[in-house]
């Protein structure tokens, strides 16, 4: 619907209806689809030579992966975002169905899931990384993609013709006619976070990047991550107290940029491996 020149955001986060109020939601179909497009993507680079574990190993990594994502996650959102509310109604904290992952809380969980394979299947971690890295992105991508389908996240109040009127980020009953346009933030970091770091990471993993210098890739993708995560929350309603004056989002994401930036100075210093 079209209410003073904005579209009024009235998308379904159900799939399909089993009831009212349950069914399959847009939200758990895009992490399906994004284990499912990392799965091809292994099975993938291991048909063109670029991957060593077969199609059963790969399931196994994927699974394990999918468990590090939902739990990382999960626990990430609860211990960042919502710790008081989660801690006065904990059966809340298993209801990831209803929404609620945090993305810096994901990739630790992949961490621990990462290094955990890389001993299960005899894989150097580094190169594991960044095959991961390369992974990461299209799960990204559809996430926040159901994230504006849900409702949820949205960005600040715009008067720009392609913002988007909430009706979730007002009060309940509030008229329409009172509720302003607000970015589509969610749109925005589907861009900056998932397509353009798709397009880069598959860019460079197929010109070798990795194979040069292992780890390179995973240091670019930490670092490029929270840069471009930085610059989509500037647009972004803050959905937590501020620490510092800064929002949740843009203040973790610092580290990263912290982290990935010591990491590649790091491996710069070290001698690149010979081929042999």
């Amino acid at each position: 619907m079209i209410l003073a020149d904005h579209w009024v955001h009235d998308l379904d986060p159900i799939a399909l209806h089993v009831g009212e109020s349950f069914g399959l939601r847009w939200y758990g179909l895009a992490y399906l689809a994004g284990f499912l497009a990392a799965y091809g993507l292994l099975l993938l680079y291991h048909r063109r030579g670029r991957w060593p574990l077969d199609r059963d190993a790969n399931a196994e990594l994927m699974m394990t992966l999918a468990f590090g994502v939902l739990i990382g996650g999960r626990l990430g959102y609860v211990l960042l975002y919502n710790l008081g509310p989660s801690l006065r109604d904990p059966v809340s904290i298993i209801q990831i169905w209803k929404g609620g992952m945090a993305s810096h809380g994901g990739f630790a969980g992949v961490l621990l899931a990462a290094w955990y394979s890389a001993r299960r299947y005899d894989i150097p971690l580094a190169k594991l990384s960044d095959v991961l890295a390369t992974l990461t992105p299209p799960g990204l991508l559809l996430g926040r993609v159901a994230n504006f389908i849900n409702g949820e996240l949205w960005g600040k109040v715009s008067d720009q013709p392609w913002a988007v009127i909430f009706p979730s980020s007002a009060p309940a009953g509030a008229p329409l006619s009172s509720i302003p346009a607000r970015h589509p933030s969610q749109l925005y970091e589907a861009g900056l976070e998932s397509a353009f770091l798709l397009i880069y990471m598959q860019w460079r993993f197929w010109r070798g990047g990795e194979a040069r210098r292992p780890g390179q890739l995973s240091g670019e993708f930490i670092l490029l991550y929270g840069l471009v995560r930085v610059l989509g929350e500037l647009f972004r309603e803050p959905d937590a107290a501020l620490i510092f004056g800064l929002s949740r989002g843009i203040f973790y994401s610092l580290f990263m940029i912290l982290a990935g930036a010591a990491f590649l100075v790091i491996l710069g210093r070290r001698p690149v491996p010979s081929k042999k």
